[in-house]
């Protein structure tokens, strides 16, 4: 068969499967790309999937969502294994591995196992051991590559007692003590994991607060719950100043003189795209120091054929973002009228203990934007739901504007937040307001029930923020606020 196709993808992780599948499905001729021995990507072999499959699986064997319920309080078994541990992670990604190859057969798509390098703007030779190099050429070229850990400076990441996200999985056995170098999603994640484990957790964070980008409250609950609940210690602005492997445990040394020692010590402190070795220096793609790849609002790079999309383009590196647009630039790059842009409302998860999510403004946003609004919040501990699951920590937060009361932002900590977000989204994507929430009718009991009561709390806080602009007593009506 002929090596030419009309689009060729570097890369099967979601984006470049997705980006494959949109253009198969318009009946262009396609082929991937994919270097590793099994497709995925790191969502599916190293990241997404396999912590938040090992989340579960740490869930169930501490029994942390029942700890204290029901008059029982379970603990992790005694003689737990790394294989106890890993065996559900392994079962989920060989089926995921299935289902994407089932996709890309299903739609036609060629697949090819190798290492790809530009030739030119349009062709890439692919190298695979053992086989006779081969050259591949294509209308349009998209560049799905993903990203790797970042590699810590003066010290090793040697894979066993100083490990990154992807060697972590590997680990033989569950350590007793674990440090961790970062407070980003990655770090968070894994510390909760193996701290519901019983592991004795120590976040080092640079900063001064966890997962910085979040919503300063939301930041600080989860800061709170993971000390509390699961007994992980937090060093704020902490700087390491290095690690010393004695053995099998590792010594930190922090820049304040502060020494920490660890069975496993976790540098988890950002990530660079995937792009040495394809070459795009020779065709003029350009990325920044960090290996990330410039593009336009289409993702096109400064190649007109050659698009990127996904993690190695950088923020926000997320997969469910990176496969919306791998489909936008398909169909931007063979003219198809169907997808021509990323929803501007990105749903945002973090799946630590408990879950946090969050979409649109923060209120950290909207005050540098100068917008003015109002929050409304509703506790897990008085809905019903809440209290059947033992979680009464959690809460949903909405943010809307004082004057229509359309909704601007929604943050959830707590059981289920990564599901619930999208409740919230779906009305912000038709511009919706409070009473949205008010008029609808939720399950009983259900956590989704939260958003209506978090809605009457809003219009109880713009009663009252009414009444004190207009000298009225605080116990307005909720029609006096809308008339208003």
């Amino acid at each position: 068969m002929s090596e030419h196709y009309d689009l060729v993808v570097i890369g099967a992780g979601p984006a470049g499967e997705k980006g494959a599948a949109q253009a198969a499905y318009f009946g262009k001729r396609v082929c991937v790309i994919e270097r590793a021995p099994k497709p995925g990507g790191a969502a599916v072999n190293t990241g997404t999937i396999p912590s938040k499959t090992l989340r579960e699986t740490a869930l169930y064997f501490s029994g942390i969502r029942q700890r204290g319920l029901y008059g029982v309080d379970l603990r992790v078994k005694h003689d737990i294994t790394i294989a106890d541990f890993m065996q559900r992670e392994r079962s989920v990604v060989e089926t995921e591995w299935d289902q994407i190859d089932e996709n890309l057969k299903r739609h036609g798509i060629d697949a090819v196992q190798g290492t790809a390098r530009f030739v030119n703007a349009r062709t890439v030779e692919v190298e695979r051991y053992g086989q006779p190099t081969r050259q591949i050429s294509g209308d349009v070229i998209l560049i799905a590559t993903g990203s790797h850990p970042q590699r810590p400076t003066g010290f090793d990441v040697d894979g066993s007692v100083v490990v990154d996200s992807d060697s972590l999985l590997t680990v033989q056995r569950i350590p007793t003590r674990m440090i961790v170098i970062g407070g980003g999603v990655i770090g968070c994640e894994y510390a909760c994991t193996f701290a519901a484990l019983g592991v004795r957790v120590t976040i080092i964070n640079n900063r001064s607060r966890l997962l910085a980008h979040l919503d300063t409250e939301v930041s600080e609950v989860l800061r709170q719950q993971m000390t509390a609940r699961l007994g992980i210690a937090v060093h704020a602005d902490a700087e390491v100043s290095g690690i010393a492997v004695h053995d099998d445990y590792a010594d930190v040394t922090l820049n304040d003189g502060t020494r920490l020692a660890a069975d496993c010590a976790l540098f988890s402190a950002g990530r660079n795209g995937n792009t040495e070795g394809l070459g795009l220096d020779a065709i003029g793609v350009g990325t920044n120091a960090r290996g990330y790849i410039k593009v336009d609002d289409r993702y096109r790079t400064g190649v007109g054929n050659v698009y990127a999309v996904g993690d190695v383009i950088g923020f926000p590196a997320l997969a469910s973002t990176s496969m919306e647009q791998a489909r936008v630039a398909v169909c931007h790059a063979f003219d198809l009228k169907y997808k021509e842009r990323v929803a501007s409302l990105l749903p945002y998860g973090v799946w630590t203990i408990p879950e946090v999510a969050t979409v649109g403004e923060s209120e950290e946003s909207l005050k540098l934007k100068e917008i003015p609004y109002e929050v409304g919040r509703a506790s897990y501990r008085l809905n019903p739901r809440g209290l059947i699951l033992g979680d009464v920590d959690g809460f949903v937060k909405i943010l809307f504007h004082p004057d229509d009361q359309r909704v601007l932002g929604i943050c959830i900590v707590g059981d289920s937040a990564c599901e619930l977000i999208h409740v919230g989204m779906t009305c912000m994507s038709f511009d919706g307001t409070l009473d949205y929430f008010i008029q609808s009718v939720f399950n009983y009991p259900s956590l989704a029930d939260a958003y209506k009561y978090a809605a009457y709390d809003g219009l109880q806080a713009l009663a009252r923020r009414y009444a004190r602009a207009s000298g009225l007593p605080a116990s307005g009506s909720y029609r006096a606020v809308t008339e208003a």
